[in-house]
Protein backbone atom coordinates (compact mmCIF):
# COMPACT_ATOMS: atom_id res chain seq x y z
CA UNK A 1 0.00 0.00 0.00
CA UNK A 2 1.48 3.42 -1.25
CA UNK A 3 1.57 6.22 1.43
CA UNK A 4 -0.42 9.36 -0.13
CA UNK A 5 1.25 11.73 1.88
CA UNK A 6 4.25 10.69 -0.28
CA UNK A 7 2.20 10.31 -3.87
CA UNK A 8 0.81 13.69 -3.23
CA UNK A 9 4.65 15.01 -2.54
CA UNK A 10 5.86 13.34 -5.92
CA UNK A 11 3.10 15.05 -7.65
CA UNK A 12 3.58 18.86 -5.88
CA UNK A 13 7.60 17.47 -7.06
CA UNK A 14 6.66 17.08 -10.45
CA UNK A 15 4.53 20.05 -11.03
CA UNK A 16 7.42 21.69 -9.44
CA UNK A 17 10.04 20.58 -12.29
CA UNK A 18 7.62 21.47 -14.87
CA UNK A 19 6.48 25.00 -13.59
CA UNK A 20 10.69 25.71 -13.24
CA UNK A 21 11.80 24.32 -16.51
CA UNK A 22 8.53 26.46 -18.07
CA UNK A 23 9.74 29.30 -15.68
CA UNK A 24 13.17 29.73 -16.62
CA UNK A 25 12.43 28.59 -20.38
CA UNK A 26 9.98 31.95 -20.67
CA UNK A 27 13.00 33.89 -18.90
CA UNK A 28 15.24 32.25 -21.83
CA UNK A 29 12.83 34.04 -23.85
CA UNK A 30 12.40 37.37 -22.60
CA UNK A 31 16.23 37.77 -22.47
CA UNK A 32 16.71 36.75 -26.18
CA UNK A 33 13.66 38.88 -27.44
CA UNK A 34 15.60 41.88 -25.49
CA UNK A 35 18.86 41.24 -26.76
CA UNK A 36 17.23 40.91 -30.35
CA UNK A 37 15.07 44.10 -29.59
CA UNK A 38 18.33 45.28 -28.27
CA UNK A 39 20.40 44.75 -31.91
CA UNK A 40 17.76 45.38 -34.14
CA UNK A 41 15.51 48.14 -32.18
CA UNK A 42 12.57 47.88 -29.95
CA UNK A 43 9.39 47.09 -32.19
CA UNK A 44 5.92 46.86 -30.61
CA UNK A 45 6.01 42.96 -31.01
CA UNK A 46 9.84 42.74 -29.81
CA UNK A 47 8.12 44.67 -26.90
CA UNK A 48 5.55 42.81 -26.10
CA UNK A 49 7.57 39.28 -26.33
CA UNK A 50 9.15 40.49 -23.65
CA UNK A 51 6.81 41.85 -21.72
CA UNK A 52 4.62 38.71 -21.81
CA UNK A 53 7.26 36.37 -21.30
CA UNK A 54 8.59 38.66 -18.30
CA UNK A 55 5.17 38.76 -16.80
CA UNK A 56 4.48 34.36 -17.47
CA UNK A 57 7.53 33.99 -15.38
CA UNK A 58 6.85 35.48 -12.69
CA UNK A 59 3.59 34.04 -12.61
CA UNK A 60 4.87 30.59 -13.08
CA UNK A 61 8.14 30.97 -11.77
CA UNK A 62 8.23 32.11 -7.83
CA UNK A 63 5.27 29.21 -6.99
CA UNK A 64 7.02 26.93 -8.65
CA UNK A 65 10.33 27.82 -6.39
CA UNK A 66 8.89 27.90 -3.42
CA UNK A 67 6.64 24.57 -3.91
CA UNK A 68 10.16 23.00 -5.02
CA UNK A 69 11.54 24.10 -1.53
CA UNK A 70 8.13 22.88 0.45
CA UNK A 71 8.54 19.69 -1.09
CA UNK A 72 12.48 19.58 0.05
CA UNK A 73 11.68 20.72 3.65
CA UNK A 74 9.37 18.11 3.95
CA UNK A 75 11.82 15.46 2.62
CA UNK A 76 14.41 16.43 4.73
CA UNK A 77 12.60 16.50 7.66
CA UNK A 78 10.70 13.16 7.25
CA UNK A 79 14.69 12.13 7.22
CA UNK A 80 15.67 13.58 9.91
CA UNK A 81 12.60 11.71 11.97
CA UNK A 82 13.30 8.70 10.28
CA UNK A 83 10.26 7.88 8.63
Amino acid sequence: MSDPVRAKREQAARWAEVGQRLGYGLLALAVVAFAVGAVRGFSGATTTVVTVALAATTLVLAPAIVLGYAVKAAEREDREQGR
